[in-house]
């Protein structure tokens, strides 16, 4: 099956560009091209959409408030922030609402291209420096205290699993830290996801902070 995806930028020369690109990959169908939140919000109302490419400066609604608005409407729905600088608190804005990562605007077409493809299959796009940015930009607004009740939606063996995911464990290390093999990791994983309605790792750290389970430090 190939992978839906929406172009949402208010200049018409880098959509027409990015699409030109995209569709090259046999793995693309680009289904559609808009110029504003609103337009993006109306056309996922409208259309089954995998992975939406998300500009933040747009008129009317930015690309925040519609990340937010299109995961209320399709939560199975992907937003990738398209930008121009990618330690942006803007960006990051659009991160803790939902969107799976960013690529910035001169990203190769086939980083752009197997971006789409990550973010489709659950996995989020960043770059270690803007991981590490973010996380601070969150710890600055967490509560300090512990939240445990945070936690209760998950079966003890979530709660451990949610814990790791939170510290930044990959599967790997969880399944060694748990004595568990690394499919059993991925189907706890999955279902820390479900619970939580979390689309991907990355927003397991950000809940785990704003949640006060994990507590900020320097």
């Amino acid at each position: 099956m190939t992978i839906r995806v929406l172009l949402a930028d208010d200049q018409a020369l880098f959509r027409e560009a990015v699409a030109a690109m995209l569709a090259r990959d046999g793995r693309l169908e680009i289904v559609g091209s808009v110029d504003s939140g609103d337009a993006a919000i109306a056309f996922v109302r409208a259309h089954a959409v995998d992975v939406i490419l998300m500009d933040i400066r747009m008129p009317g609604t930015d690309g925040i408030a519609a990340t937010r608005e299109v995961l209320r409407l399709r939560p199975q729905t992907r937003v990738l922030v398209l930008t121009t600088f990618d330690l942006d608190e803007y960006v990051f804005g659009a991160v803790r609402e939902g969107a799976s990562g960013f690529l910035t605007k001169d990203a190769t077409p086939e980083a752009l291209a197997d971006a789409v493809v990550a973010v489709a299959a659950g996995e989020p796009v960043m770059t270690p420096r803007a991981t590490r940015a973010l996380l601070g930009f969150v710890r600055e607004g967490a509560p300090a205290g512990a939240a445990p009740a945070a936690l209760d939606v998950l079966s003890p063996r979530e709660q451990e699993i949610a814990r790791l995911l939170a510290t930044g464990a990959s599967n790997e290390d969880i399944a060694g830290h748990l004595f568990l093999s690394e499919n059993t990791v991925k189907t706890h994983v999955r279902a820390v996801l479900a619970k939580l309605g979390l689309p991907d790792r990355i927003h397991v750290v950000i809940w785990a902070y704003e949640q006060g389970i994990l507590r900020p430090q320097g």
